[in-house]
Formats: structure tokens, C-alpha cells, sequence
């Protein structure tokens, strides 16, 4: 029985099964499948991300197969530097997203006005995308036939809030834009928000389990007044302390216009405790940052290490009169991880 979340699932079942989907495939002839109908399909959003000139970039790779699993990825990136990435994975009746997959399926295969394979939407074009959009790479694997049918197309949005209007460069690509929104809705619901949303684009300088700093709680650097060049009070400390080594050179950093943050939660006596930065946002008071740490999960085997964790991360600057950090949240990860 479906979760309450996912109530708009239940007359996709039924779709599903009425148009044959629930058959068993075994001794079915290729010709006899809708493409894909065995196999999975796959999309990954290009978010372009900036802030007063700093530019970044959010990826958002959704998998899922014909079984019904599916898998979430997003992370955040500034400069060419990863900064922050997570992972969700789907969870309960597999049976649910399976038949859901197998009538989306059916409409891209056959849909009126969403059905892909069509001579107006050729696979064999690699557009440049206008400055500020979304670039869509989506792919429909066939495991029975063993192709790969894929599509680069644009738009505006990330997987939240992507647009079919405006999708290009040709009118069809409109339908790319809905099919992923249609994967979006049969997995993460209509109401999906991403991780980052609203964050100021940021990438990592360093992340360390032992910080030789051992800072007891979150710090910031940036220069006084706005603007000026020089490294900011205390930084080039910070850096020798973190790496224990009086000789260490800390990374560039433009200091007219970054800023960069060091996620700390103070002294750990577990091994595998991490933290992160996870959201840097601008509001109109000021700038808040989000942590994250991360413990080993509640079946995980604890093994006492006293250790500083620390995530350093790099980012445009944003309005500085007011820096809040908010209380750190706590994630719990399977071991290993």
C-alpha cells in the first residue's frame, strides 16, 4: 500500500498494469517492449549558480530503474571546487516505483505530446546552453535490446522548479523538460526541495577528521572594510595550526570579493564523526550558514578517537553585518560511509 506521500501513485498502478506493464517479461520478444520497459532511465541537471560574479554550479542526477529503485544525487560546486554533496536512496515497496516507472515508460514511448522518440527531437544534438540555464542530459537505458537512447536539451530551473516553457533550442525539447519533471513527481513527489536550495554556490579548500586547530565552534574569514586584498586577521594562523606545519601556504583566496568558512563542531571522541557546510544563505538581515555532522549510524560499531573535525570552504562573499551560524543538525550515515 503506498505511503500517504506518495498517494498520486495509486492510478499510475493501475495504468500500469491495465496497459500491461505488470506482465511477466520473461520469453518476451524486444520488438514486443517499449523501450526501456526493462532497463532505467537516467537525468542529470546543470544548474548554473552565482553570486555577485562568483560562479558555481548545482548537479542534480537522478537514477532509476525498471525494479523500481531509484537514487538522488546533488551536490554544489564553486570555482570547480565540490563543496557539498548528498545522496538519498529510495526506500520501502519497491513494487510501487516499479509499476510508476513502467507507465512513464509508456507515455514517453507513446504519450501524446510527450512521447520522445520522435523526428523532431533528434538525439544527436549537443546544444550550448544561453548563459543562465539549465543544461539536461537525459538518457533512457533498453536492457533487453542493449541501447542507450539519450537527449541534451535546456531550460530554466533545477529539478524543483524546472520549466517546460522556454526549453530549448528547438520547440520539441519542451517535452525532455515535462519527462523530467513526470521522473521528478513518481520519485521525490511534487512538493521535492532541493538540499541546497537558496545557497550561495561554495567549494572546499580542506576537510579534515583532525583539524590541528581545534576550533570549538564554527569560524569565519573575511576582510575588513569590504574589499580590501590582504588576508584577513587570524588566517594565516588558522592554517598553520590546522595543518601543524609553521611552513604551510594556505590556498588563494580573493579577498576583495570571497570569503571562506570553517564548519567545527569542537573536540569528538568517536571515529567517523565529520561535519559540513551545507547551506551558505543571504537573507536580507544578513548571512546564515547551515552545518551538518555527520555519525556513524545506530548499528555501527563505535570506536573511541578524540579529533577535531573541520570543513573549510570557500565562497562569494555575501552581506556580513549580521553572521549567524544555525545549530548544527546531525546526520546519521551507514557504516563505512
Amino acid at each position: 500500500m503506498p505511503s500517504p506521500r506518495h498517494w498520486y501513485l495509486v492510478p499510475v498502478l493501475a495504468l500500469a498494469c491495465l496497459l500491461g506493464s505488470c506482465a511477466d517479461d520473461n520469453g518476451t520478444r524486444p520488438e514486443t517492449l517499449r523501450f526501456g520497459q526493462i532497463g532505467e532511465i537516467r537525468v542529470n541537471l546543470v544548474v548554473p549558480r552565482s553570486f555577485e560574479g562568483g560562479e558555481g554550479e548545482l548537479q542534480q542526477g537522478l537514477t532509476w530503474t525498471s525494479e523500481g529503485a531509484w537514487r538522488l544525487r546533488e551536490a554544489i560546486s564553486y570555482r570547480g571546487l565540490p563543496g557539498d554533496e548528498t545522496v538519498v536512496r529510495s526506500a520501502g515497496d519497491p513494487g510501487t516505483y516499479a509499476s510508476a516507472y513502467a507507465s512513464l515508460i509508456t507515455q514517453l514511448n507513446e504519450g501524446k505530446g510527450i512521447e520522445l522518440f520522435v523526428d523532431e527531437l533528434p538525439q544527436d544534438l549537443d546544444p550550448q546552453c544561453p548563459p543562465g540555464a539549465t543544461r539536461i542530459h537525459f538518457s533512457i537505458r533498453d536492457d533487453v535490446r542493449e541501447q542507450t537512447a539519450s537527449w541534451i536539451r535546456c531550460a530554466q530551473g533545477s529539478m524543483g522548479t524546472l520549466q517546460t516553457a522556454g526549453a530549448g533550442p528547438e520547440e520539441a525539447a519542451s517535452r525532455i523538460a515535462q519527462a523530467v519533471i513526470l521522473m521528478r513527481d513518481f520519485t521525490q513527489g511534487p512538493n521535492f526541495v532541493s538540499t541546497y536550495l537558496g545557497s550561495v554556490p561554495f567549494g572546499t579548500l580542506d576537510r579534515s577528521e583532525d583539524s590541528g586547530a581545534k576550533l570549538p565552534e564554527p569560524r569565519a574569514f573575511f576582510s575588513v572594510p569590504s574589499g580590501t586584498a590582504g588576508d584577513p586577521t587570524g588566517w594565516l594562523q588558522f592554517w598553520i595550526d590546522h595543518k601543524e606545519d609553521p611552513k604551510a601556504v594556505p590556498p588563494e583566496v580573493d579577498w576583495t570579493r570571497e570569503m571562506v568558512i570553517v564548519a567545527a563542531v569542537g573536540e569528538r571522541t568517536e571515529a567517523g564523526d565529520s561535519v559540513e557546510v551545507r547551506r551558505i544563505l543571504q537573507t536580507g538581515e544578513g548571512t546564515q550558514v547551515e552545518i551538518v555532522e555527520r555519525v556513524p549510524g545506530d548499528f555501527c560499531s563505535p570506536a573511541s578517537r578524540r579529533h577535531f573535525p573541520v570543513h573549510v570552504v570557500v565562497a562569494p562573499r555575501t552581506l556580513l553585518d549580521v553572521l549567524r551560524f544555525s545549530d548544527v543538525a546531525t546526520e546519521r550515515v551507514p557504516c563505512g560511509f
